[in-house]
């Protein structure tokens, strides 16, 4: 983006009153959708007279073509509208939550399915979302970890490059892209108790090593937007940290780009009690470097003027965020071209283009994740005529299979779980009861779905969270299965017919007495629009089980915050009694980071790592062979960890530095080549300075987190770059 003032916004800024430039900052939502404490409503008059720049909630070519007409032809200065929406994993056609896609760990699928998401939002009239979440999630009750990539930082990294590619693409004046709004700066997802909107308190390291690196991904991919989380951090919320917005953000990192404050986040900073009054509120936001306020009880509107003529902020300080506003504007195309991708013709047809069915598909199915499996026979589905029974509140719920952030999807496009077994088996003869509610209890529900259990030959347990129960305000004290669906799990798994049992939810669920008896375990989050479609290709092997988790399982909910990447502490969990572990549980958890079973049995050996002495700005190859033993085709995922066993600072027991994936059909056997870029193993010292130590690096590879399963050798960092 230019530094060089647009004549065009510079002309209008001159022409602008102050009520004006106030309603350039000003983002109004239209009605369509309820995503905050406060209700939009008709929005006309307040466009009409130049008092909202930006609009959310609002899309449909009826819609947008009325309300960007009104700014057009009946507002004074005729600027046009920017249109938001909460394009998080899909519009029309919905795809999996971000935490199952990111299962996948596949950037090139996280990028398709943002450009698919793009078009279709852009055919309704949608210029900005607010998208990508980046907000690094340990804590599974907190609800919103459904909305990101997990746990890790390199991942999450990933992810923000991926997004930010498939929906801003090279040129925002590309009718069929979207600005993008990386959220929510930061360290949202560390909130006390994983209590949404609760205070974080985390260490600068903390905040440098784990938490910035997705956004720095982000700013580096030139991301148009930026939302600040409604949290605090240490006490001052984010919405007025200078430090971090103005400081970080736009100095260090040099973002000038829009900052948007989340919905009602500007007012919020009443209650926070860092202002007493809208007027104080709206100065703090202000200043700190929040450019737009989304949907605070007009707090820019009836807060700026009064901060004015207090002395609280000034005139330039408005215009700067209103040449950030308009430059956004300018940069889209809507200055040349309000109507954009409207004037192709297609909105609303995304649901219809098989193309983008088929990639929902197979993202649905790329991010199941087959955690355990005790019956080697049950999976995949044998290929003969059987009576299945499909039980459970989440066989057939198209609307929870949707996910949280449901876009403009309709329930009743979605491919259920039952649906997409029956299509897939139509030789079986496929039963279905729901048994019981996903929270309520149906006392008369378990017996006709025990009878039908009792007559099959394979049960299909459908369980887990409704899509309310996970994302924002959803978190929750305890990780088990809602309602009384443990009881009816239980009463089924005691018939003693082969069961697979499937877990449709936001987070880890802690059963670890499902996991002791089901045949198998499947995590297959809300899917989207082919979610059934997707779990069939798994269930039935047309496509091999590829997911691999994006977090920690835990045991259960004592052991949260939980993730790989801990420090080993001085007490390191042993045998001891005196070293850091519980007394009535292991400290592992129930799957490690990257846990993913396949169909396949691949066999690991021969781990490479050259040059063994490297310097900075060389690359060091490392490598392993991998071969399938097993009857059907393996789709593995490699992992890459490193370890600095004595740094000047205490170091993790492992960061991840890379993944690959490899396909194997049975018998097949490869040679798999990862590149580390010495330059990765940088971390920041003792004076928070980032450089890369010399001395021994431990090179981990393998398919998970789990130490049992990691081959290993080591490098020697020599000297800098030369």
């Amino acid at each position: 983006m230019s530094d060089t003032p647009s004549p065009r916004i510079e002309a209008l800024l001159a022409q602008m009153t102050l009520p004006e430039k106030i309603g350039q900052l000003t983002m109004l939502a239209a009605g369509f959708s309820v995503t905050g404490p406060v209700v939009g409503g008709d929005v006309s008059q307040s466009v009409r007279e130049g008092r909202a720049g930006s609009l959310l909630n609002v899309f449909g070519p009826g819609a947008v073509r009325e309300i960007q007409r009104v700014a057009l032809e009946e507002s004074r200065l005729k600027i046009p509208l920017l249109l938001g929406f909460d394009v998080v994993h899909g519009h029309r056609t919905v795809f999996p939550i971000p935490l199952g896609e990111a299962a996948s760990f596949d950037p090139e699928l996280w990028e398709e399915t943002a450009r698919v998401a793009a078009r279709e939002a852009a055919a309704d009239g949608v210029a900005l979302t607010f998208a990508p979440m980046l907000d690094i999630a340990r804590d599974p009750r907190w609800g919103r970890m459904a909305e990101g990539a997990g746990e890790d930082p390199l991942v999450a990294a990933l992810y923000a490059r991926a997004k930010l590619r498939g929906f801003q693409g090279s040129n925002l004046a590309d009718p069929d892209r979207l600005a993008a709004t990386a959220k929510h700066l930061v360290a949202y997802g560390a909130a006390s108790a994983g209590r949404d909107y609760a205070s974080t308190d985390v260490s600068e390291r903390t905040l440098r090593e784990t938490y910035l690196p997705p956004f720095e991904a982000a700013l580096e991919e030139d991301c148009a937007c930026i939302m600040p989380a409604f949290s605090d951090l240490s006490g001052v919320p984010m919405t007025a940290n200078g430090a971090l917005l103005g400081g970080w953000l736009r100095g260090e990192k040099g973002f000038r780009g829009v900052v948007v404050s989340d919905y009602n986040a500007v007012a919020e900073l009443i209650p926070h009690g860092v202002a007493a009054d809208l007027a104080e509120a709206a100065s703090l936001a202000l200043r700190a470097g929040v450019d737009i306020d989304m949907m605070s009880g007009g707090a820019y509107e009836t807060g700026l003027p009064e901060a004015l003529r207090r002395g609280l902020v000034t005139i330039d300080d408005i215009d700067r965020s209103v040449r950030r506003v308009l430059a956004l504007k300018e940069r889209l195309g809507l200055f040349r071209d309000p109507w954009r991708a409207l004037a192709r013709g297609d909105a609303g047809a995304g649901p219809q283009v098989s193309s983008h069915r088929a990639l929902a598909r197979q993202a649905a199915a790329r991010s199941v994740v087959l955690l355990s499996q005790h019956d080697p026979a049950i999976l995949p589905l044998p290929d003969r005529p059987m009576r299945i029974a499909v039980l459970g509140p989440l066989a057939e719920a198209p609307t929870d299979m949707m996910g949280s952030w449901s876009g403009a999807g309709e329930a009743e496009e979605t491919v259920t779980i039952l649906r997409g077994l029956r299509e897939a088996r139509p030789d079986c003869e496929i039963a279905y009861a729901r048994g019981v509610g996903i929270d309520e209890s149906e006392p008369d529900g378990f017996e006709p779905a025990l009878a039908l259990a009792r007559g099959a030959d394979l049960v299909v347990l459908a369980l887990g969270e409704s899509r309310a129960m996970t994302g924002e305000a959803a978190s929750r004290t305890g990780l088990d299965l809602p309602g009384d669906q443990t009881n009816f799990a239980r009463a089924v798994l005691a018939l003693g017919r082969p069961t697979v049992a499937l877990l449709a939810a936001g987070r880890p669920l802690t059963v670890p007495w499902l996991f002791d008896r089901a045949g198998a375990v499947l995590a297959t989050w809300f899917g989207g629009t082919e979610a059934g479609s997707g779990v069939a290709d798994v269930l039935t092997g047309r496509v091999s089980p590829s997911g691999r988790l994006p977090v920690t399982w835990p045991r259960a909910v004592g052991q949260v915050p939980i993730f790989f990447a801990e420090r080993p502490g001085g007490r390191p969990p042993s045998d001891e009694h005196y070293t850091s572990k519980y007394i009535d549980l292991s400290p592992d958890p129930q799957f490690f980071f990257g846990h993913g079973l396949t169909y396949g049995r691949v066999v690991r050996e021969n781990l490479r790592a050259e040059p063994a002495g490297a310097r900075e700005d060389e690359t060091v190859l490392v490598s392993l062979d991998l071969r399938n033993e097993g009857a059907h085709t393996a789709e593995e995922t490699v992992f890459l960890f490193s370890r600095k066993p004595v740094a000047r600072v205490a170091r993790p027991r492992l960061e991840l530095q890379g993944f690959a994936r490899v396909s194997l059909a049975p018998g097949g056997h490869t040679r798999c080549t990862i590149p580390l870029p010495v330059s990765a193993l940088a971390f920041p010292g003792p004076d928070l300075a980032r450089s890369v130590e010399r001395g021994e690096y431990e090179i981990l590879v393998g398919p998970s987190a789990d130490p049992a399963t990691l081959l290993r050798t080591r490098i020697e960092v020599v000297g800098s770059a030369s």
